[in-house]
């Protein structure tokens, strides 16, 4: 058994161990890397062995195997790249142990069985994404990657989802509006959720707001009144702390509340309150996003305290998180999931969790290179960049 070094497969992602045996220029996203705006008729899908769907975000540790599965409604050329936690990507589709990236309609799973090659986690610990992009025309990619000497996959040269974004956007522009697509899928290496550290806790209790060289933050404190703290947050279990361009506070919560914190941004005259389920999948997000060294970029900062939403009309109720660029809503039903950008807008604008929609029953995700959302009475889905709303 020869190893490929660290070509980060799936960058080092994948450490890929070898075994023997134009509506417009393309778009360029945070979530999907690259996009075709005119929404062509040819489709791509993208999934690894552990989530079918494509949608979710499973947990590999270093050293597993992993496969990954495309799906096309057409025949095409296929090329699969990685995007590692630390910016480090890999091409390992085509590769010099497959004939011919041409790939007929229908399923196709790499490494097929009897390939000579697998792909297991080689890490590092974080948040990956595979990007799958179809084209019915064969891709240059030279300036992005080379097959150097007898080296059985491509070296990437551009570094991180920018460069590669910079990179392919400059391949697939002058194509036909029609003649190429892309697909995403995340995936985490690694599955410790950590939390933003604040200073250890003294003997001495500590008070709302309190940061270690005992000055205060005094919108934390302000928030603490506002919210009836000692109903509803508890005790202080840590000292006000920096987190990314703000302050945060823990607090061990009060009964069916849940561990609580008091995020305050700087620039911010007001502080707010996350709990329960809706502060663990905050922080699970900035996990995955950053390390949890900063709020997740698709939330931001709270932007309101929490509200607990009555029965609807399906008979469930839960908790609705608001922050600087999206949303949380949580029910004991579904679990809790994150909208965003026009889909959000749209869906509040119905009236939210209280309208026919009723709860978000998945994230956000994307569907053929554009944003949709699933609830218990309908959907959501973007259609020539307009959200367009549908019953069940």
């Amino acid at each position: 058994m020869s190893n490929l070094k660290r070509i980060s497969t799936l960058t080092a992602l994948l450490g890929l161990t070898v075994s023997s045996a134009s509506a417009g220029d393309a778009q360029l996203s945070a979530q999907s890397i690259i996009v075709n705006p005119s929404q062509p008729e040819l489709n791509v899908q993208v999934w690894t062995n552990r989530d079918a769907s494509g949608t979710g975000n499973p947990v590999y540790q270093i050293g597993e195997r992993i496969s990954v599965g495309v799906k096309t409604n057409a025949d095409a050329y296929i090329y699969l790249f990685n995007v590692n936690a630390d910016g480090n990507i890999d091409l390992f589709f085509p590769n010099r142990y497959e004939a011919s990236n041409y790939v007929q309609a229908g399923t196709r799973v790499f490494p097929a069985g009897g390939a000579n090659y697998g792909l297991s986690v080689g890490g590092p610990n974080g948040q990956d994404k595979l990007l799958a992009v179809a084209s019915t025309t064969e891709l240059s990619l030279d300036d992005i990657a080379t097959f150097e000497g007898q080296q059985n996959f491509a070296t990437v040269s551009v570094q991180g989802q920018d460069g590669l974004a910079q990179a392919l956007s400059v391949v697939v522009n002058p194509l036909p509006d029609n003649a190429w697509v892309t697909d995403t899928a995340f995936f985490r290496v690694g599955n410790t959720v950590q939390t933003p550290q604040p200073q250890p806790t003294p003997a001495a209790q500590i008070q709302p707001g309190q940061r270690q060289d005992g000055s205060f933050d005094g919108a934390m404190v302000d928030a603490y009144s506002r919210l009836k703290g000692d109903e509803s947050l508890g005790q202080a279990t840590t000292y006000a702390a920096a987190w990314g361009d703000g302050w945060w506070q823990k607090f061990n919560g009060i009964g069916a509340y849940g561990d609580a914190a008091l995020l305050h941004a700087n620039g911010s005259s007001r502080s707010y309150s996350v709990h329960g389920r809706l502060l663990a999948r905050y922080l699970s997000l900035a996990q995955a996003e950053n390390g949890a060294t900063r709020p997740p970029s698709r939330l931001g900062w709270a932007a309101g305290d929490e509200k607990v939403i009555p029965q609807n009309l399906y008979g469930t109720t839960g908790l609705y998180g608001f922050f600087q660029n999206g949303a949380l809503y949580d029910s004991q039903k579904y679990g809790t999931f994150w909208l965003t950008g026009p889909v959000l807008k749209s869906y509040q604008g119905l009236g939210g969790s209280g309208s026919f929609l009723g709860f978000p029953t998945r994230d956000q995700f994307m569907q053929n290179g554009v944003w949709a959302a699933d609830f218990e009475g309908g959907s959501i889905r973007t259609v020539n960049g307009v959200p367009r709303i549908y019953r069940k």
